[in-house]
Protein backbone atom coordinates (compact mmCIF):
# COMPACT_ATOMS: atom_id res chain seq x y z
CA UNK A 1 0.00 0.00 0.00
CA UNK A 2 1.20 3.33 -0.77
CA UNK A 3 2.42 5.59 2.10
CA UNK A 4 0.26 8.51 1.43
CA UNK A 5 -3.38 5.93 1.23
CA UNK A 6 -1.95 4.02 4.25
CA UNK A 7 -1.40 7.44 6.38
CA UNK A 8 -4.75 8.10 6.06
CA UNK A 9 -6.33 4.75 6.65
CA UNK A 10 -4.81 3.93 10.00
CA UNK A 11 -5.97 7.65 10.75
CA UNK A 12 -2.45 9.06 11.67
CA UNK A 13 -3.29 11.90 9.53
CA UNK A 14 -7.22 12.71 8.40
CA UNK A 15 -6.30 13.38 4.31
CA UNK A 16 -4.84 11.94 1.85
CA UNK A 17 -3.78 14.98 0.30
CA UNK A 18 -2.03 16.10 3.35
CA UNK A 19 -0.05 13.13 3.78
CA UNK A 20 0.78 13.64 0.40
CA UNK A 21 1.98 16.74 0.88
CA UNK A 22 4.17 16.35 3.90
CA UNK A 23 5.99 13.82 1.82
CA UNK A 24 6.30 15.69 -0.99
CA UNK A 25 8.06 18.42 1.32
CA UNK A 26 10.36 15.12 2.91
CA UNK A 27 8.35 15.20 6.06
CA UNK A 28 7.93 11.49 5.82
CA UNK A 29 10.17 8.97 6.48
CA UNK A 30 10.27 4.94 6.05
CA UNK A 31 13.40 3.09 7.96
CA UNK A 32 15.20 6.56 8.16
CA UNK A 33 14.88 7.35 4.24
CA UNK A 34 12.74 10.60 2.79
CA UNK A 35 10.28 9.31 0.80
CA UNK A 36 7.71 10.42 -1.80
CA UNK A 37 3.63 9.86 -1.52
CA UNK A 38 4.00 6.69 -3.44
CA UNK A 39 6.32 4.22 -1.85
CA UNK A 40 5.13 0.96 -0.80
CA UNK A 41 4.72 0.93 3.09
CA UNK A 42 5.50 -3.24 4.59
CA UNK A 43 4.74 -4.75 7.86
CA UNK A 44 7.68 -4.31 9.93
CA UNK A 45 8.66 -0.71 8.23
CA UNK A 46 9.40 2.26 10.95
CA UNK A 47 7.56 5.29 9.62
CA UNK A 48 8.58 8.85 11.16
CA UNK A 49 5.78 11.89 9.88
CA UNK A 50 6.55 15.27 11.03
CA UNK A 51 3.82 17.70 11.15
CA UNK A 52 3.99 21.20 12.78
CA UNK A 53 6.67 21.22 15.88
CA UNK A 54 5.60 17.55 16.45
CA UNK A 55 7.28 13.52 15.11
CA UNK A 56 5.53 10.34 15.47
CA UNK A 57 7.22 7.31 14.88
CA UNK A 58 5.23 4.15 14.61
CA UNK A 59 5.73 0.61 13.40
CA UNK A 60 3.83 -0.85 10.49
CA UNK A 61 1.69 -3.77 11.78
CA UNK A 62 -1.24 -4.20 9.15
CA UNK A 63 -1.33 -2.46 5.65
CA UNK A 64 -4.81 -3.48 4.99
CA UNK A 65 -6.80 -1.51 1.97
CA UNK A 66 -10.17 -1.21 4.28
CA UNK A 67 -9.94 -0.34 8.57
CA UNK A 68 -13.09 0.86 10.58
CA UNK A 69 -12.27 3.62 12.43
CA UNK A 70 -12.76 1.58 16.05
CA UNK A 71 -10.00 -1.09 14.62
CA UNK A 72 -7.24 1.36 12.46
CA UNK A 73 -5.09 2.28 16.04
CA UNK A 74 -4.50 -1.71 15.18
CA UNK A 75 -2.62 -0.75 12.29
CA UNK A 76 0.64 0.48 13.80
CA UNK A 77 2.06 0.57 17.13
CA UNK A 78 3.68 3.90 18.59
CA UNK A 79 7.90 3.88 18.99
CA UNK A 80 7.99 7.70 19.92
CA UNK A 81 6.77 10.80 20.00
CA UNK A 82 8.31 14.06 20.56
CA UNK A 83 8.16 17.74 19.90
CA UNK A 84 10.90 18.82 17.08
CA UNK A 85 12.56 22.32 17.05
CA UNK A 86 11.21 24.23 13.89
CA UNK A 87 13.17 25.95 11.70
CA UNK A 88 12.81 30.05 11.76
CA UNK A 89 11.76 31.21 8.10
CA UNK A 90 14.69 32.95 6.64
CA UNK A 91 14.42 37.28 7.33
CA UNK A 92 16.32 38.02 4.14
CA UNK A 93 14.14 39.53 1.03
CA UNK A 94 13.84 37.93 -1.96
CA UNK A 95 16.08 38.93 -5.06
CA UNK A 96 13.75 41.14 -8.08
Amino acid sequence: MRIDKWLKVSRILKRRTISQELAKNDRVEINGKMVKPSKEVHVGDEVSVRFGSRRITVRVNSVEEVKRKQEASEMYEILKEEYVEVPEESSEQPLI
